[in-house]
């Protein structure tokens, strides 16, 4: 995969985003917070389509909201060839949870922390299927 998040790797569809709060699981690294579950995409080359998203509840301000999305669609894009998914295919969700307007530099991190708990998650179920 090369560093690029074109359409075809947005989460858009309702049932998708319905099923991911439904039967996801969810891994935390503050101030991030991913909701993943393992489903057929409807693009057929891609392994995860993913969506990011900032409560209107801590940043009241549509600027600072769609500011915050933006590092985190950034964020992703530059490390998404570090998931693991094993030829599974996945729905993700990042959600930003912070009170406070977060630097490049700290979602990277807590990006990173994220993949490493997601990496290790996914290695243990497969082990424990026996793949």
């Amino acid at each position: 995969m090369d560093q690029t998040f074109p359409k075809k790797e947005h989460l858009k569809r309702k049932k998708l985003l319905d099923k991911l709060f439904s039967e996801g699981q969810k891994i935390n690294s503050y101030p991030l917070l991913l909701f993943y579950v393992p489903t057929a995409l409807p693009e057929e080359q891609v392994p995860i389509q993913a969506g990011v998203s900032v409560a209107k509840r801590n940043h009241k301000k549509a600027v600072t909201r769609n500011r915050l999305k933006r590092l985190m669609r950034e964020v992703y894009r530059k490390n998404k060839t570090q998931f693991q998914t094993n030829d599974k295919t996945f729905a993700f969700m990042f959600i930003y949870t912070g009170k406070e307007i977060a630097s490049y530099t700290q979602l990277e991190k807590a990006m990173l922390k994220l993949i490493a708990k997601f990496n290790a998650k996914t290695a243990t179920t497969d082990q424990e299927a026996g793949f």
